[in-house]
């Protein structure tokens, strides 16, 4: 399967949050302040990213992430909205790269790029044994 047949450049999608108590970087770090994680705004980043281009892929494909190259620029506390914005701008055989921003209510908090990676389901999870890992993980008792 080629991108080029499905994907378009230009496509968009965006991702609406309010940032929540467990966003924050304080969350996963003691000490840090209670603002919006880089992590979750990469997260939020790559899924308005996914669903630009979900619709057009064939039945049994999906996207998954493979780089990203991201600037948090300001900080958003608890309880603000954050807009996050991805547009397709180049494709190269099944490898999508997609310009990011993310906004808050005042002003741009991030930007940068993030490619993925159009893949066949069924055979990315045979070949990294994704339902076998999550077996032995079930196994374990962490589930």
């Amino acid at each position: 399967m080629d991108t080029f047949e499905t994907v378009m450049l230009g496509m968009t999608a965006e991702k609406t949050v309010t940032v929540t108590p467990d966003m924050t970087i304080g969350h996963f770090v003691a000490g840090m302040p209670q603002v919006y994680a880089t992590p979750m705004m990469i997260l939020h980043m790559e899924m308005a990213a996914g669903s630009a281009i979900a619709d057009c892929l064939p039945a049994g494909y999906v996207s998954v992430g493979m780089e990203v190259n991201v600037r948090h620029l300001a900080a958003t506390p608890i309880g603000r909205t954050v807009r996050t914005i991805a547009r397709v701008i180049d494709m190269e055989g099944k490898r999508v790269l997609f310009a990011v921003e993310a906004w808050n209510d005042e002003r741009k908090i991030g930007e940068g790029t993030h490619r993925r990676g159009i893949v066949k389901l069924e055979e990315f999870e045979r070949r990294f044994a994704v339902r076998e890992g999550m077996a032995i993980w079930r196994r374990s008792g962490r589930a």
